[in-house]
């Protein structure tokens, strides 16, 4: 890996970080559907420059093993990779963003405060997914096994999907991290307007931010696995998902008045984690290679069929 360019993308996250939080929404407001849309176009947008940069310099940036690696084809490796990691990722994450919809609703929060506590929990969920991603990616490299373990995992995730309605519902007072916090911090149940602490006690805002966080966690447990699945290269993974996550924001505006549209995508990404999975596990114990473009076409696939099935059928009441 190029320091050089590691240090240069974490600066890039770190101002866009700033520029969000301090410049476009210095003041807490209710993020429209058609803001929403602009900013996810831009994200979007931001992605495909990248796998453009990585399509011209990702010799450069990631350092090819071997001295006599064919560049272009190389560079033309990587990008179908990050591509098919972000995408991935992307999908994925529509099934974290009707969780957090869910917490919000459940715990009353206004709708005002909605993108200061998903700044925050982005920003955790940055520094988590670095020591998780590269972790992994030292273990991965030591022990290939470990990915067909994280397929089976992939594959009872992805049935749990297909079982579950996708309409739970949270119970605020007993949920494992409201308990934890109330329990070993002083936690006020007054609200303080975007306030995540008043006078010395967390506040319900601050406890909304912590599930989120909690829920990341899980939810990284299957995303980043699947990740690995397209591409063994840790750069490759932290930066896709780094881009699917500065994102997530808001696409989860954008989705959030619309979820209910959608009620057959959740089936959709049961199916995607079933497929990585029994990739997973076929490429350790089989041989089985699918290609990157494959893959990516199999991820779009599901994604675009179960939206465009969601607008044909009707939930039934």
């Amino acid at each position: 890996m190029n320091g050089l360019f590691f240090s240069l993308f974490m600066l890039f996250v770190v101002v866009m970080l700033v520029l969000d939080l301090f410049v476009f929404h210095k003041k807490d407001h209710v993020v429209g559907v058609k803001e929403a849309a602009i900013w996810t176009a831009i994200w979007v947008g931001m992605a495909m420059a990248f796998a453009v940069l990585v399509y011209f310099f990702g010799d450069w940036m990631i350092p090819p093993a071997d001295a006599g690696t064919d560049l272009a084809a190389y560079r033309s490796e990587m990008t179908q990779e990050f591509l098919a990691g972000y995408f991935l990722e992307e999908s994925l994450s529509i099934d974290n963003i009707f969780v957090m919809i869910m917490i919000f609703v459940s715990f009353g929060i206004k709708k005002e405060y909605y993108h200061r506590v998903l700044f925050w929990g982005i920003f955790g969920a940055i520094v988590m997914r670095f020591i998780f991603i590269f972790a992994l990616g030292a273990l991965v490299t030591k022990f290939a096994w470990l990915l067909a373990v994280f397929g089976v995992i992939l594959i009872y995730s992805g049935i749990k999907m297909f079982r579950s309605k996708g309409d739970e519902h949270i119970d605020t007072a007993n949920h494992p991290v409201v308990r934890f916090a109330s329990k070993w911090f002083p936690v006020t149940t007054e609200s303080h307007g975007h306030d995540f602490f008043h006078a010395g006690k967390m506040t319900p805002l601050f406890l909304v931010l912590l599930v989120i966080e909690f829920s990341d966690i899980i939810f990284a447990v299957d995303s980043i696995p699947a990740v690995f699945s397209v591409t063994q290269n840790p750069v490759i993974v932290y930066t896709s998902n780094i881009f699917a996550i500065m994102g997530l924001r808001s696409l989860f505006f954008l989705l959030s008045d619309v979820a209910d549209r959608f009620w057959l995508l959740h089936y959709g990404l049961g199916a995607l984690l079933c497929f990585i999975g029994l990739k997973m596990i076929g490429g350790e114990f089989f041989g089985w290679h699918i290609p990157t473009m494959a893959s990516l076409a199999v991820i779009l696939g599901i994604l675009v069929v179960s939206i465009l099935l969601s607008t044909v059928i009707k939930k039934k009441a």
